[in-house]
């Protein structure tokens, strides 16, 4: 854009745990604008965390924080051309990115894993990530394992 940048929207927190971050996670879950349907998927997936996680005396909200904070990276790769080549260039995250990085990668392994229901999925990839397996946490091991590797690059910094 020319001018300036657009305003950042206003988002309302979720009816149930009155937290923003838990809308703009559903937010990123819902397809073709049916926002009440993520929601119960999203509700329905603390659920059956809550009942396989009942050993733990953390609320399902709070393992489904640490499961992103596990999976959020701090360093990413981007394509860079000089003169004929394309370097992978290793940059630092800004904070909204992280955020709509780490929902990305659990909704989208979620949406990869095999299972019956959809809240089914995203409880056993939260579960994963809470404990530091599973897909989303080898994608960003693989994230920083690149960016180490082409540190050599990091002075293309745009």
């Amino acid at each position: 854009m020319r001018k300036s940048k657009p305003k950042k929207r206003v988002l309302l927190p979720d009816p149930k745990y009155n937290d923003t971050r838990v809308t703009r996670f559903v937010n990123d879950m819902m397809w073709q604008g049916k926002k009440s349907v993520s929601f119960q998927i999203f509700y329905d997936a603390l659920d059956i965390v809550e009942k396989k996680m009942k050993d733990s005396e953390e609320s399902p909200l709070d393992i489904w924080r640490k499961a992103l904070e596990n999976i959020t990276p701090a360093v990413e790769v981007k394509s860079r051309r000089i003169g004929g080549a394309t370097f992978q260039v290793p940059m630092e995250i800004r904070e909204d990115r992280k955020i709509s990085v780490s929902h990305k990668w659990l909704i989208g392994f979620a949406r990869k894993r095999s299972g019956r229901s959809m809240s089914e999925k995203l409880a056993a990839e939260i579960i994963a990530a809470f404990n530091n397996e599973g897909s989303a946490i080898k994608k960003k091991e693989d994230t920083h394992r690149m960016a180490e590797s082409n540190k050599a690059f990091s002075h293309f910094r745009f």
